[in-house]
């Protein structure tokens, strides 16, 4: 143990004295501070840029004057997810599929305002997020730092030298390994420490920082036991150099943006033109309810008159109009919601793809870990469109059931004079009408979408343990 601890010591001495990793370890320690600090403030002032949002919305939305009923379901409303405690550590989705989403009769909106389509290009290209900087800065630092700990001993013809001084194979590489990880753990301190203030936060939330700290601790762990390996194997520097920053290219860089376009080519999307498409074909063949020939419609207005048991529309107790937008509404939301299933369970087979590569890539792994954690990824985007149907259609429904007893079907139907304000109903109506409030997925469901991508940087960091392990044996020639 003493020998361990005199070459980590040792090697880390010697990274200090190095000016250029010296300036590479405090700049990449400054930029996880910077990325945290500002991810930090990012979040807070979305948060609350958001809730005014809403707040507007809500307050234009009750401001209404006295009207008709369905003019409000066209008037729509706006409704807006908050970001999680944890989504200033990875934005993930949420910049390219939006937090807010346009309620209105008869459509089923997508959400929108996404960030990337509000700012520079430059932010399709990644954001200096602590995630980001851990996921793809650190280990190409580490590389820089670490590819040389046992290379340029064999290049100096030093490492026999240590050897003969008392330190076997597994002492010298495993002190050298020990430096690099605790290096590996001054990158993520500074995030570790915004983890701890976001969970302080919401201590709901508490578990899932843990477990994201257990990922990015397997993450970087595994990068320094596959440096550590490569080191000791390639017999000089410049070739272990090279092959990492090579493998780095291919795991961080390749096989990420190769595995979304393989799941899309397996699993393809319909696009926004083709669904429109559809929905408006189905539309037709579902019947047309301001045609009195239409034979669903027909069928529908004779059962509610058998229902009520009367002969014409005309002596119903309720509103015919209310009723038949209610039943309208019904059959288009039920077809709104088939395609969004429809999408909604492609999108799953194709991230259900994607993260298979994580057989390839660690990194692959570490980002649906970091997504999920911070409910930013695609199964918080789907749950916030989910909900925020269920708000529209509610909504909308009761606005239907408004018109249908609130306003006779003879002031409905008039065009004398006055006939405009008779269909009007009071606004203090629209107050009434419960306000929206997303509600994210339990920590314990955050925490079971954890176990996979955990358990796939378990096997990454066993992988470069048994890699690190035969190149010790292969250090021929020593004890």
């Amino acid at each position: 143990m003493s020998a361990l601890l005199s070459v980590m010591r040792n090697e880390l001495r010697a990274l200090v004295r190095q000016r250029t990793a010296l300036a590479g370890i405090v700049l990449m320690v400054a930029l996880t501070v910077t990325a945290t600090v500002v991810s930090l403030h990012h979040v807070a002032a979305a948060a609350e840029h958001r809730t005014r949002q809403q707040a507007e919305a809500q307050a234009a939305f009750d401001a209404q004057p006295d009207r008709h009923p369905h003019r409000v379901v066209h008037y729509g409303h706006f409704v807006y997810r908050l970001p999680s405690a944890l989504a200033a550590f990875d934005p993930g989705v949420d910049p390219f599929t939006g937090s807010s989403m346009f309620l209105e009769g008869h459509r089923q909106n997508t959400a929108n305002f996404g960030d990337v389509m509000q700012s520079s290009i430059l932010t399709r290209f990644g954001q200096l997020t602590p995630a980001f900087v851990l996921q793809i800065l650190a280990p190409l630092v580490l590389i820089f730092l670490g590819h040389g700990l046992l290379a340029q001993e064999r290049e100096r013809g030093t490492l026999r030298q240590l050897m003969l001084q008392g330190a076997n194979r597994r002492a010298i590489v495993g002190g050298k390994l020990l430096a690099l990880l605790i290096i590996a753990a001054a990158f993520l301190l500074p995030a570790a420490l915004g983890l701890g203030w976001l969970a302080v936060g919401a201590p709901a939330s508490a578990l899932v920082a843990l477990g994201v700290l257990a990922g990015y601790t397997l993450y970087l762990a595994a990068w320094c036991l596959v440096i550590t390996a490569v080191s000791a194997l390639l017999p000089r520097r410049r070739d272990a150099l090279l092959g990492m920053i090579g493998g780095w290219a291919v795991v961080a860089l390749l096989v990420p943006r190769i595995a979304p376009d393989v799941a899309y080519t397996a699993f393809a999307l319909p696009d926004r033109l083709q669904t429109e498409v559809g929905i408006a074909r189905d539309l037709r063949a579902m019947g047309d309810s301001h045609d009195p020939a239409d034979p669903y419609f027909a069928g529908f207005r004779q059962r509610v008159l058998d229902q009520y048991g009367v002969e014409r529309i005309e002596d119903l107790p309720v509103n015919y109009k209310g009723l038949l937008a209610m039943e309208g509404e019904r059959l288009t939301s039920t077809l709104f919601n088939r395609y969004a299933e429809h999408s909604a369970h492609i999108q799953h087979e194709q991230n259900a793809l994607v993260s298979r590569f994580a057989l390839l890539s660690p990194v692959i792994a570490i980002r649906q870990l970091s997504m999920a954690a911070a409910a930013t990824d695609l199964r918080a985007h789907l749950r916030f469109m989910d909900q925020a149907e269920q708000h529209r259609y509610g909504l909308v429904q009761q606005l239907n059931q408004m018109q249908a007893d609130a306003v006779s079907y003879a002031d409905d139907t008039a065009s004398d004079a006055g006939a405009d304000q008779r269909k009007r109903v009071d606004r203090a109506q629209w107050q009434e009408i419960p306000t929206f409030h997303y509600t994210p997925q339990p920590p314990d469901g955050v925490l079971r979408s954890l176990l996979w991508p955990l358990l796939s940087l378990l096997g990454w960091a066993l992988a470069g343990a048994l890699l690190m392990g035969g190149s010790i044996q292969r250090l021929g020639g020593m004890r």
